[in-house]
């Protein structure tokens, strides 16, 4: 077996920071812990150029940098983008498993060969989770607690060989293990601060005066016992927020942030296997405008087909959002799939050159994310036989909006032509007929049906030719079972 260990080592300031573009981070900011002496647990580069450190009381930070961008820490968030990351995982291997507060553990010994070599998956799960605004730091190691030593301490050499294990951890400090701190301060005392000297103590001594724990620790990481992780599995609805560093009042300032959140969506489609068929974009505006009775401004979306390319969902998300009125600055983005429906994947070419296509959004998504889901209707067929019930016209189709449409039929078939589009009302042609004769093309096509609901119909349909060169769908009416019903035009061919 083959552990990779991603290491999110600014995980607290990530959470806020991903949400806005390279350019736009020059502004100093840091994330603070809570209570009435508020100390910097993080700070990005700008407020480290300025002279904040870790652990700096508040008021000393704004002393040095008074433009300061300051949030409290988010532990919430900081749990969802560990669920992303080991999401974004799942695509390089089916095992994935969470190793809190900040690191995420993946075993990919069986993936090296469909990824073209360790190297390779190394660096393309590296460049997918940079990709979502997480710096990362990775290791490698044969067992899952050796991986996750290794990349705290920034052990970059991969560790591919169970029995270079021991050389391997012998020099990383105590401090890294996950070990009760007084125990660590008692060890010490007594001149123990590596993992090798600890490693080298008398098992049965090292219990009786810690604790059984620590010894398992010590057999775990070298693979002398077996570690068992428990596997990732994604949630069955998507539902992440974004917070922003500062508040926001412009739409156009959302942008980068809402593709932040569309990138995780398509990761967490591609790990279940799933399109969206519909999903909301809410704006939590800042506390003091909630705390007035303002609640989040919500904007919905529903595609015609399941989705999960993440081009495609920007698109008709951020033609949305060109249509969203703020009412207050927004503090933080919630994207949510309200419904799915499964997706198979898309089969890659043989050849190395074969290229994915390009995303194509439909023209009626962008209608209706311009428009309104109010303004563009779609088709949908039905099982029916009775033309003008064969179809339905809607928001969506599927949706409880939907209503029948009497001038919409199923799609043309090889055996049964029909046109595209009925007549509202039908059109008798006894009058016509006494004229010009007309042309029957093809026919007949009994169509009987509807005895069940009392609209009950039975007629012979022909492709006609009128007079004038026009091809038509006509029927004779023998509902009353005679053979000499009266003749009426259904529908236009184009």
């Amino acid at each position: 077996m083959l552990w990779a260990c991603l290491l999110l080592p600014s995980l607290s300031l990530d959470v806020f920071a991903r949400a806005l573009a390279a350019n736009d981070r020059t502004r100093p900011f840091v994330v603070a812990s809570g209570g009435h002496y508020p100390k910097v647990i993080a700070a990005n580069e700008p407020a480290r150029a300025a002279g904040i450190r870790r652990g700096q009381l508040i008021s000393a930070a704004l002393a040095l940098a008074p433009g300061l961008a300051l949030r409290d820490r988010d532990p919430a968030a900081e749990e969802a983008a560990l669920s992303d990351v080991a999401t974004l995982a799942l695509a390089f291997t089916p095992s994935a498993s969470l190793a809190p507060p900040n690191a995420v553990l993946a075993e990919i010994g069986g993936s090296v060969r469909l990824f073209g070599g360790l190297p390779r998956l190394l660096e393309q799960l590296a460049q997918q989770v940079d990709a979502r605004g997480y710096p990362m730091r990775a290791a490698l190691a044969p067992t899952p607690t050796a991986a996750l030593l290794l990349a705290r301490a920034g052990h970059a050499t991969p560790v591919v060989d169970p029995a270079q294990l021991p050389a391997a951890l012998a020099p990383l400090p105590l401090a890294l293990l996950d070990v009760d701190p007084a125990a660590l301060a008692t060890l010490a005392a007594a001149g123990i601060a590596t993992f090798g000297a600890l490693q080298a103590l008398p098992r049965a001594g090292l219990a009786r005066r810690f604790d059984q724990r620590v010894v398992d620790l010590l057999d775990r990481a070298c693979g002398g016992a077996a570690d068992p992780r428990a596997s990732y599995r994604p949630p069955v609805r998507f539902e992440r927020k974004l917070p922003l560093p500062a508040p926001v009042d412009t739409v156009d300032a959302l942008a980068f942030g809402v593709n932040r959140l569309v990138q995780d969506l398509a990761a967490w489609l591609l790990a279940r296997g799933l399109g969206v068929t519909r999903m909301s974009l809410s704006l939590v505006h800042e506390r003091y405008v909630r705390e007035r009775g303002t609640p989040p401004t919500i904007a919905t979306f529903a595609l015609g087909a399941p989705a999960r390319a993440p081009a495609h969902l920007t698109v008709v998300l951020r033609e949305r959002l060109a249509r969203v009125a703020l009412p207050a600055a927004v503090e933080a983005i919630v994207l949510r799939s309200d419904e799915t429906a499964p997706l198979a994947g898309r089969n890659l070419g043989l050849l190395p050159e074969d290229e994915a296509s390009a995303v194509v959004v439909p023209l009626v998504e962008r209608l209706r994310s311009r428009l309104g889901d109010d303004a563009v209707a779609l088709l949908a067929t039905q099982a029916e036989h009775r033309p003008e019930y064969a179809a339905k016209a809607g928001h969506r189709p599927g949706s409880a909006k939907t209503v029948q449409r009497r001038g919409a039929a199923r799609p043309c078939s090889l055996h049964a032509p029909r046109p595209l589009w009925l007549l509202d009302a039908v059109q008798p042609l006894g009058a016509k007929l006494e004229v010009q004769p007309w042309i029957l093309r093809d026919g007949p096509e009994r169509i009987e049906s509807g005895w069940w609901d009392g609209r009950d119909l039975r007629r012979d349909y022909f492709v006609a030719e009128t007079p004038h060169g026009e091809t038509v769908w006509v029927y004779r009416d023998h509902r009353y079972g005679t053979d000499d019903g009266e003749w009426f035009m259904h529908g236009l061919f184009a």
